[in-house]
């Protein structure tokens, strides 16, 4: 039994016993559930509290809808005991879920450009829920000579939508060749992206926000990860990828502003590949 299983059955114990002295004196009480029996169902339990938290925004929780922040992470395999390292957090969308699930066990670290925007955000959102993030960290990295941490010390790597912008800017190859450096053996890496039509090359559609899925997986493989597997979580049939202003014309950042806003929101956030890789363990 590892020590994640350890401190849940402890904890679970101590719960079980304070359920059992209230209901002491009370008939025909319905049975207590059913505590999770393994890692895997209690990661699901915390992440459905951790979805559930009163410190995420509104705004952020009316997108899960479009986002799969559950049914993404499960797929990834994520666990509260890991050393998770997020690329460019952001506004910290994800972020408001992956630091408060590794606060206690775990270690969330968010990876952001110098001296950003982002990284300020990141710090005050930090400062407002000092319970739930008061483990988190950032490092800051230049993409174009990108490193993350030191070589073998994270379990994993999530990237959301983020490639198109290093492959805009020419440093796609380098970013996956960092990401498996700073993972160990056998760690994992997910990517989330707007996925373009089949058929559609870079060139035709890198300046839109949508990548060919082919693409990224050579990115990856190239770097020396090996595909582990793909999901149509994030898939949205409704989305053509054929749009004046881009991916960017979709919800929610309405590049259009008010013009057709209707017929997007209809349409929805873009559809996206969702894949995750894995850092062969070595020989």
């Amino acid at each position: 039994m590892n020590k994640f299983m350890q401190k849940f059955v402890i904890a679970n114990a101590i719960g079980l016993v304070a359920s059992i002295g209230a209901v002491a004196f009370a008939d025909d009480q319905p049975a207590q559930a059913t505590p999770p029996a393994s890692a895997g169902q209690m990661s699901a339990l915390q992440l459905d509290q951790v979805i559930a938290g009163t410190w995420r925004s509104e705004k952020n929780k009316d997108r899960d809808t479009y986002r799969h922040p559950k049914e993404m992470l499960n797929f990834f395999g994520i666990r509260p005991d890991m050393t998770v390292i997020e690329i460019w957090p952001s506004g910290g969308w994800f972020t408001e879920i992956l630091a408060p699930f590794l606060n206690a066990n775990g270690q969330y670290i968010g990876a952001v450009p110098p001296g950003s925007k982002s990284a300020a955000a990141l710090r005050k959102k930090f400062e407002f829920a000092p319970q739930q993030y008061s483990k988190a960290k950032l490092v800051e990295f230049d993409n174009k000579t990108p490193n993350l941490g030191p070589d073998g010390s994270a379990d994993m790597v999530l990237t959301f939508r983020n490639v198109h912008n290093w492959a805009a800017d020419g440093s796609a190859e380098a970013m996956f060749k960092a990401m498996y450096k700073v993972l160990k053996p056998g760690g994992v890496l997910g990517v989330e992206d707007h996925r373009a039509s089949k058929g559609k090359t870079l060139d035709q559609v890198v300046n839109t926000g949508y990548l060919p899925t082919e693409y990224v997986i050579k990115l990856a493989t190239d770097a020396g990860f090996k595909l582990d597997g793909q999901s149509e979580v994030n898939a949205n049939p409704k989305d053509n990828h054929d749009h004046p202003k881009g991916v960017w014309t979709l919800p929610p950042t309405y590049a259009l502003g008010e013009q057709d806003k209707a017929k997007y929101t209809a349409i929805g956030e873009s559809d996206r590949m969702t894949l995750r890789f894995v850092k062969p363990a070595a020989k």
